[in-house]
């Protein structure tokens, strides 16, 4: 899809005057107006065809697989000639075959699935179904963590997200990362969940130990609580493994899958439980319902998200790439000690650390500057996430690296450039 630049113009005017005013001035003001036009692989280009840019943000996991995977359309084509949404209240043919493909790739006793169409509401469920399987109330959250925008996935996360909305729900309270007296102190009788991404990514790919991870499981099941693990970003391979909590050796009582179940095509979450779990909803059949959740359109692309994603083949691929990062990330470590202090990485869930927050930040500019999409992390500054589709090359992880060169070598000319910038602003009445 092409467009002329004063085509884009008028997009960009209307996006403002009818979606979102504050978005344009915030990426007129960084020289990133991109609209996206097409697409591939792990490609995205402007709208006018000037800008192409390889995509190391993936909407936090949506294109695992890449932008419009021929495969994934492939099945969500063919599903069109049998398939619509169908009825949520009805017994479905393709959410009993989604369900029990997910069941079959779980380990332990997750052998029940909830469809839902974001990973909020997929949070959401996990919540409720915690406070009514458990007749308890406090969840338990870590700090810098981040569940989603909506009611109980919002009461999870940090205040600057909360505060603008009112005073927070009861019942909801957050410990720091990796503290594990911290859990120890918080989780008590009255405690439903204790809920924590596998790699928190909002925080900047922070990185849990299996110490730390077994004794959550521990503290939980010792108190009778429920252990939540978030695998909306973490799922699908992105670790290297399946599921991201499998690293750990550890069995949740609840998994939150959403973002790469879509394909990048069709809007699909799942919020999956233990077997004993289930016996709320067997009281309480119709106690949640999500109209647009398991769409049988969607669960035929759901299938083949998963058919590709659990292939041996697939997952060995993206361990090969990982470990291509592995060790090309540390010699520019070396160069551009001035600037970067480390790296994180599990699997292709991977972060740059910063030695100061204004690069994190200001490398998301300079990587767009010469060609990359990579997000800072909000909770942590410091870090640039980086999230390639999981179906890059070796072409492509080369490409990645001289573009984070081209990137961090920049860094001295646009901290000199905006700080400027803001001071001269900061003077402005």
């Amino acid at each position: 899809m092409r467009v002329t630049k004063k085509e884009k113009r008028r997009i960009i005017e209307d996006f403002k005057k009818h979606v979102s005013s504050g978005k344009v001035a915030t990426f007129r003001k960084y020289g990133m107006q991109f609209i996206m036009g097409d697409r591939s692989g792990p490609y995205i280009t402007d709208i006018t065809g000037e800008k192409t840019l390889i995509n190391c943000h993936c909407n936090g996991g949506v294109f695992n697989l890449g932008h419009r995977n021929p495969q994934v359309i492939e099945a969500l084509i063919n599903g069109t000639q049998t398939f619509d949404i169908g009825n949520h209240h009805l017994i479905s043919i393709q959410r009993a075959r989604l369900a029990k493909k997910i069941a079959g790739l779980m380990p332990g006793d997750l052998d029940y699935a909830v469809f839902g169409v974001s990973g909020g509401e997929a949070v959401d469920l996990a919540i409720k179904l915690a406070r009514g399987y458990t007749g308890r109330h406090k969840i338990i959250s870590i700090k810098g963590g981040y569940h989603g925008h909506t009611g109980f996935a919002l009461a999870t996360g940090d205040e600057q997200y909360r505060a603008p909305f009112g005073p927070n729900l009861p019942g909801f309270v957050q410990v720091p990362f990796k503290d594990i007296q911290a859990a120890q102190e918080a989780i008590d009788e009255q405690t439903a969940a204790f809920i924590i991404e596998t790699v928190p990514a909002t925080l900047g790919i922070a990185i849990p130990d299996t110490q730390y991870m077994k004794a959550l499981r521990q503290l939980t099941q010792d108190k009778g609580a429920l252990l939540i693990i978030d695998e909306v970003q973490t799922g699908f391979g992105r670790t290297g493994r399946l599921w991201g909590f499998e690293h750990f050796d550890i069995l949740p009582d609840i998994v939150v899958l959403g973002k790469g179940l879509s394909g990048g095509i069709y809007p699909m979450t799942a919020t999956v439980f233990r077997r004993p779990l289930e016996d709320f909803f067997r009281k309480n059949p119709f106690i949640h319902v999500s109209t647009f959740g398991g769409s049988e359109l969607g669960a035929e692309v759901a299938l083949k998200v998963l058919e590709i994603s659990s292939d041996p083949a697939f997952l060995e691929h993206v361990n090969q790439m990982a470990d291509l990062f592995a060790s090309l990330i540390p010699p520019l470590i070396e160069k551009h000690k001035h600037y970067l202090d480390s790296f994180r990485q599990l699997g292709l869930m991977m972060g740059l650390v910063f030695n100061n927050e204004k690069y994190g930040v200001l490398f998301s500019k300079a990587a767009y500057d010469v060609g990359m999409l990579s997000i800072y992390a909000n909770n942590d500054q410091r870090i640039s996430q980086l999230l390639p589709p999981l179906i890059i090359e070796e072409k492509h992880v080369h490409e990645i690296i001289e573009k984070i060169d081209l990137a961090v070598s920049r860094l001295k000319y646009y901290s000199a450039i905006y700080t400027v910038a803001d001071f001269i602003r900061r003077l402005l009445p």
